[in-house]
């Protein structure tokens, strides 16, 4: 798992732990003052994750009030783009005449250059979200659109955005997939995407240096094949088409990669198939409907990538997941 440091303000006494945590707050994201009607009961937890040139920092606390003026600015300012993914409850965020509230499962990018107040949950329910900060001068793209980003709206369903969030949400998680000497490659990976992010809305991909360019142009694709692992017709030939390059330039793109690009959209299919057998609700699901979902149309042919892939059929994999309950199903 990747080194974490989780701070949460449970061993402080409850008349003081708003202000002990306004005061963490100041110390590692940006100066501000916090409220909350939960004064008397408060309770947060950050997990903080150093990823080389960023830090993730999943956060649960009860709902509060977090306002950052003019003056705090002005005293203080870590020239920070905050981005995270609320999983738990909603944000109204405040911007001078602009007002707006950012749901579950959707994006928001705020600004530490910019004053703001920003209402965290509602009622008596936890808020729950995934989030990182990115240091501006790491964003490859012109200050004049970097300034701007406080000011976007982006969605976390499609492109980048999905990306980005599937990466806050999966941080936010236990994250067991990631080892330590990821940290500096996930750091790198989330800048990428929130500059291709950024570059996208501001069509501004011209912008980006070559290197970048390509990796933004990569992570675009990739999402592009998540978006289409049902369509049969997604081919090498499609994607590259739906992109407006060549064939060959794909390929050339997926030489750095982990994987060709078919082998990459049989991996994905594989791992989206291995998510459907071990759903419980998906026990009565036959193997073969399952396979075929994901455009497996050989049941032989199935089974055997998927051994090759994890080690174990099809059928044992999900007998095993389900802890011995009877799928009725066949191959």
């Amino acid at each position: 798992m990747l080194t974490e440091r989780v701070l949460q303000c449970g061993d402080v006494a409850e008349v003081e732990r708003l202000e002990y945590w306004q005061e963490l707050v100041g110390e590692r994201h940006a100066e501000g003052e916090l409220f909350s009607e939960h004064r008397d009961d408060f309770w947060a937890r950050y997990r903080f994750m150093d990823l080389g040139v960023v830090t993730a920092w999943p956060a649960q606390c009860k709902p509060l009030v977090f306002r950052r003026t003019a003056r705090h600015v002005r005293r203080s300012d870590p020239e920070l783009l905050h981005v995270s993914v609320p999983l738990c409850g909603s944000l109204r965020i405040s911007r001078g005449e602009e007002q707006y509230t950012v749901g579950s499962r959707e994006l928001v990018v705020a600004d530490s250059s910019r004053p703001s107040v920003v209402h965290v949950g509602s009622g008596s329910g936890l808020y729950a979200c995934g989030a990182v900060e990115i240091p501006k001068a790491l964003v490859p793209l012109p200050r004049r659109q970097i300034q701007e980003a406080g000011r976007l709206r982006p969605s976390a369903r499609t492109g980048y955005g999905a990306l980005l969030g599937q990466l806050l949400t999966q941080l936010a998680g236990p994250a067991r997939q990631y080892q330590p000497a990821d940290a500096p490659r996930l750091g790198m990976l989330m800048i990428d995407l929130f500059s291709g992010l950024l570059a996208q809305a501001f069509d501004a991909e011209s912008a980006l240096s070559p290197e970048s360019h390509r990796r933004s142009l990569v992570l675009r694709i990739k999402a592009f094949i998540l978006e289409n692992l049902h369509e049969a017709e997604l081919t090498p030939s499609a994607i590259a088409e739906a992109h407006h390059i060549s064939v060959s330039y794909l390929h050339r793109l997926f030489e750095n990669e982990e994987a060709t690009v078919a082998a990459w959209i049989r991996r994905r299919r594989l791992e989206r198939a291995r998510r459907d057998l071990a759903d419980p609700a998906q026990a009565a699901t036959r193997i073969h409907a399952i396979a075929a979902r994901w455009c497996f149309a050989n049941a032989s042919d199935f089974t055997r990538a998927f051994r090759t892939a994890f080690g174990t059929s099809p059928r044992d994999f999900r007998g095993s997941v389900l802890s011995g309950q009877d799928p009725a199903d066949t191959d």
